[in-house]
């Protein structure tokens, strides 16, 4: 068993409740961006949890729901959250607001097309952040990064873009990202 995979049982055993006590690993990928640890509790749920090399835990988050009223599901929430990116009117990009609580992601959702160029810039005002670019089949656009570097590329495919904002740190991160499809 790996770190990560302890990381993730660890975690798990946090967030929980009584279901998260014990279960099993289902599979464990490891990338150098993290590893991705998919987990079954004792009441059926099944958990994605990525985990980092320091031992840290960038998501968890439930993949299909077993609840049985008060179980894993009661300690589920607000450990990912999804929002779909809309520009004004006339306009190519949008900057938002944001709050990541220890161990927290936030994903934005943007839709664009083949050819378009994305731009992506977080920036914490305390703490430290990085995010990962995802395509719309899922694959990986751009790997786990720093906050502290821009994004700017062209598109290969057309559809939903997923950037996911990490607070891998020990405190909460208050951050602005700012977006731009052109």
């Amino acid at each position: 068993m790996s770190e990560a995979d302890d990381a993730c049982i660890d975690h798990l055993r946090q967030v929980g409740g009584s279901d998260g006590q014990s279960g099993t690993i289902e599979s464990s990928q490891f990338s150098e961006a993290g590893t991705l640890v998919m987990l079954r509790d004792a009441g059926g749920t099944l958990w994605r949890c990525i985990a980092y090399k320091d031992g840290s835990i960038g998501e968890m988050s439930v993949v299909e729901a077993m609840d049985d009223g008060g179980g894993a599901m009661a300690g589920a929430a607000g450990s990912t959250s999804s929002q779909r990116v809309k520009f004004d009117a006339g306009s190519t990009g949008a900057e938002l607001v944001g709050e990541l609580a220890p161990g927290a992601s936030q994903q934005y959702v943007l839709g664009a097309k083949n050819e378009q160029f994305l731009y992506v810039r977080v920036a914490p005002r305390n703490g430290s952040l990085g995010y990962v670019i995802r395509n719309p089949d899922g694959s990986e656009l751009l790997g786990l990064m720093s906050a502290d570097k821009e994004y700017r590329g062209q598109l290969w495919q057309s559809g939903d873009h997923v950037v996911e904002v990490i607070n891998r740190s020990n405190s909460s991160v208050d951050y602005n990202v700012i977006f731009g499809i052109e």
